[in-house]
Order: C-alpha cells, then structure tokens, then sequence
C-alpha cells in the first residue's frame, strides 16, 4: 500500500470542513493557536475579533507589525486554506447573524464554531466590594451572551445544513472552582459550563457534538500583567506539573475535539491544566 505522508493525511481530517473562531486576533492566544490548528487538519477558517487599537497591543505584536485577525488568517492561509478575518462584537446578536452569513456566502457553509472570545483580564480581579457592576455585566455579556449569540447563529445554519457539527466552548478551570476576588470570572465560565450541558443534550441528537475545554494558565498575552515572579506556582500552587500550559497545546486540543476521533465526547467540560483541578 502506498504510504500517505503526514501532511496529506492531516489535511484530510477536516478537509471541506469551515470553522469559524471567535477571539482570534491576538499572538499568543489560545483563539489563534485552534485557528492554525484547525487549518492544519484542513479546514477554512473565519477568525473573529473586536478590532483591537494597535497602540494597546503588546510589545512582541507591536515589533513584527501584527495586524490582530487579518496576521492570524495569513497564518491560516499558510497552512493551505482559506481565510476569512471579521471584526464584530460577539455580544451583538445581529452582527453575529450576519458574520455567520457572511462565513456561508465566502465558504458555503459552517461546520465548526469555537467560542475562545473573552475580555482582557484586569480591573474585574478585585474583591467583590471594589468590583465594577458594569465591568461585572461585560465579562458576564462577552462571555456568555457572546457564546449564545455566535451559538445560536451557527446553529441555526448547521441545523439547515443537515450534516452535524461541533462546537467548543472555551472556558477555564475557574468554571470548576471558585476562588476570591475573581466573582465575575468564575460567574462566566461555570455559566459556560452549564451552557455547555444544555446545548449538548438539545443538539446531541441533530449530530452536533458540544463540549467545554477548561484551560488553567496559558501562557498567552492575557496572562501578561501577572508573569513578573514565580507565578506557576502563585497561581497553581502544589500543581503536579509545575508549568504553564503553551496556546498551542490549547487550541491543537480544540481542534482534536472537532475531529472525527472525538465525536463520542459529548457535553463534557475537560479539564486541560497539568493536574491543577482533577475532579470532574
């Protein structure tokens, strides 16, 4: 028998297939890393951002002239693919609507949805009394209203479609275990984890496979502000595997989880942070 190379039998797991990845603009990120991933098994790809003002972004995007989803899809690209790069706000339902529409009219189609978007970590890690409550209501809104708006829409065309589907809500192991002064975080991601469960049983029977991936640190942009010292183990105290986990090891995790190879992982939130919280 012929051997197929590596490359050529990659390209044909998700061969035909479209993604569309929300929070996909940034370097080092969780979003761009499943982005590559996913093109890498074959897929075209949408990368969804906010547009973000080059002047906040940081220092290594800054001196390689990053250009947010626009440098993300030429990635994509050089993996094979297609590449749609979008700019909207995932909490609008409208837009969300149209981006979805716009994804059919360029690829023909949706097969895939990774909902990674997520606001900046920062001014909502404080105790409850100095939280924000309009800061509370936008990590809540672009988290979980984000994931109902961008959910809702792709359903919609995966349920017309005919064919099945996956989808991978991006959460964090502070959707598993409540710790102090990150109320409105911890409130997000259990809700992705209730939201996963939900979706789940009502889409498990149109084929459309749902689950949750819950990362502990990742070593991307979002976690800059906390790297000065010995944050591994500030942040994961008595972890078996004293690291942080890499953008890469996340989103090739993502990608796995819309293969065929997954298809039996159903309405499960997967703990993916070297040890830090083993129960379920």
């Amino acid at each position: 028998m012929e051997r197929v190379d590596d490359r050529e039998y990659h390209m044909a797991e998700l061969s035909g297939k479209v993604a569309i990845v929300t929070g996909a603009g940034r370097l080092r990120g969780i979003g761009r890393a499943a982005a590559v991933e996913l093109a890498r098994l074959g897929a075209d790809v949408a990368i969804t951002g906010t547009g973000r003002d080059p002047a906040t972004f940081p220092e290594d995007e800054k001196a390689i002239g990053w250009r947010d989803v626009e440098s993300t899809a030429e990635q994509v690209r050089a993996e094979g693919t297609r590449a749609l790069p979008l700019v909207f706000d995932v909490t609008d339902v409208g837009a969300a609507e149209d981006a979805v529409a716009k994804v059919v009219a360029e690829f023909g189609r949706v097969d895939i949805l990774i909902n990674n978007a997520a606001i900046a970590r920062g001014a909502d890690r404080v105790p409850l009394g100095e939280l924000d409550a309009d800061l509370f209501q936008r990590v809540i809104d672009v988290k979980l209203r984000g994931t109902f708006a961008c959910t809702r829409a792709v359903v919609a065309q995966l349920l017309a479609q005919g064919e099945g589907g996956k989808i991978v809500n991006v959460a964090s192991i502070a959707g598993k275990r409540g710790s102090a002064n990150t109320l409105a975080y911890n409130a997000a991601n259990f809700g992705m984890v209730g939201m996963t469960q939900s979706l789940a049983r009502e889409l498990g029977p149109s084929g459309i496979n749902v689950n949750c991936l819950c990362p502990g640190p990742v070593d991307t942009s979002r976690m800059d502000d906390v790297r000065p010292g010995d944050v591994a183990t500030a942040l994961a105290p008595g972890a078996p595997v004293q690291r942080w986990g890499s953008d890469e090891e996340v989103g090739a995790f993502c990608a796995y989880l819309c293969t065929q190879a997954a298809s039996w992982i159903h309405g499960q939130s997967i703990n993916q942070d070297g040890g830090v919280v083993m129960e379920h």
